[in-house]
């Protein structure tokens, strides 16, 4: 199969023409006449100061060997793996974290010791847009299942309908990107029991991947339950770039669940570190693998960005638009007035306000504002998104 002829690079497509048409409103690629980008979650003010002090303690040398070959380096997994066990209540062992190059890196690496080309993996609708671009890779086959129209929750009996002999992998995203649903543990609970059945009757597990680089991004004191508290075949992604809000710096991780059996997770770390060897070497740079021990308490304001989802859901609302109030997260997710989603976004972008459409996430009638941009983008973002509040469809 030729991947650069498949399907599945439309995501990618789809970023670019994105990204082009927001730089005719730039005029020509110059940010004088942008007020908010409220796109994607990219900083916009400096980085956390405990970060920047992280990365300068760890880039001096403290051995010979400092800058050597590195792959999952063991005091990084041992500080992971006792920090899942606080936080999740599971007997995670460092033998059951491979480093990554951020969640990212650890969705592409999940999808490639888990599936078999022709396999099938059960990804959420609306969910992150890059999912199918790395089954492509594996040339696995993609089956996408819509989540409840009415408040984006798991719906389990569409996910049992849309499961087949050759469904290897379904993946759960909480908190949800893009809506900040929070799925509950009673809904997590029904979804491994459900999956229990089905691997059983197929005769060979089907595995969840918990897509939590979110986790720890929560609102008004929201619970978190992850999938692997309740399922033992599940895999964990995660990524210290959205806590840190330092998307740049790829670091992150593949959690193998101690639910289970321990030969299968042997042989998921042997494949894990073949591949990732194979991929070039695929682990994280030795500075940031070496600052995890600092990092993995640092994060950013949470009630901050608590406050800023807050003035801008309770404005919107107001001014009548239909708005999902995320329990986590750093987005904000609703209905474009007059139901056209690059209208609306083009719209707002004549005024210098960039959000992003839901086409991306194949919902053309939704949109996304990133809760990254500063106070200050908030505020000034706020006369466009009311002078457009009543925008009918064209």
């Amino acid at each position: 199969m030729n991947i650069l002829s498949d399907h599945s690079v439309a995501a990618g497509n789809d970023l670019r023409t994105m990204f082009a048409f927001f730089q005719t409103y730039r005029g020509g690629g110059t940010d004088d006449e942008v007020v908010a980008d409220l796109t994607f979650g990219n900083p916009h003010e400096q980085p956390l100061p405990d970060l920047v002090r992280a990365l300068r303690t760890h880039i001096e040398p403290q051995a010979v060997d400092w800058f050597a070959y590195k792959l999952s380096e063991a005091e990084p997994r041992r500080v992971i793996a006792e920090g899942l066990r606080a936080e999740l209540g599971l007997d995670f062992t460092p033998d059951d974290i491979a480093m990554t190059l951020g969640a990212y890196g650890a969705i592409t690496l999940a999808f490639t010791i888990l599936l078999n080309p022709g396999d099938e993996c059960i990804i959420p609708v609306p969910g992150w847009f890059l999912y199918e671009t790395s089954l492509s890779l594996v040339h696995a086959k993609t089956v996408k299942v819509a989540l409840s129209d009415d408040n984006f929750d798991l719906d389990v009996a569409a996910i049992e309908a849309a499961i087949t002999a050759r469904t290897r992998i379904v993946v759960v995203n909480t908190p949800h990107n893009p809506t900040g649903v929070i799925y509950s543990r009673e809904r997590l609970a029904e979804l491994a029991a459900m999956l229990t059945r089905k691997s059983a009757e197929f005769g060979r597990p089907i595995f969840i991947l918990s897509d939590e680089p979110y986790r720890r991004i929560r609102f008004d004191g929201a619970a978190f339950t992850s999938p692997a508290e309740v399922y033992p075949y599940t895999l964990i992604d995660y990524s210290f770039g959205k806590v840190l809000l330092a998307p740049g710096l790829r670091l992150g991780y593949l959690a193998f669940g101690p639910g289970m059996p321990a030969a299968v997770r042997a042989m998921l770390r042997a494949a894990a570190e073949k591949t990732q060897l194979a991929s070039g070497c695929a682990f994280p740079d030795s500075i940031l693998q070496y600052a995890v021990k600092d990092l993995e308490t640092v994060s950013i304001d949470v009630p901050a960005y608590q406050r800023k989802r807050d003035r801008l859901y309770d404005a919107l609302t107001q001014w009548g638009y239909q708005m999902t109030k995320p329990a986590g997260t750093f987005y904000l997710w609703g209905k474009a007035p007059g139901g056209d989603a690059l209208a609306f976004t083009a719209a707002m972008a004549e005024r210098g306000v960039y959000v992003m459409p839901g086409t991306l996430f194949e919902r053309p009638g939704d949109f996304r504002i990133s809760l990254t941009g500063s106070q200050d983008m908030i505020e000034a973002s706020l006369p466009a998104f009311e002078a457009l509040a009543g925008m009918t469809a064209r």
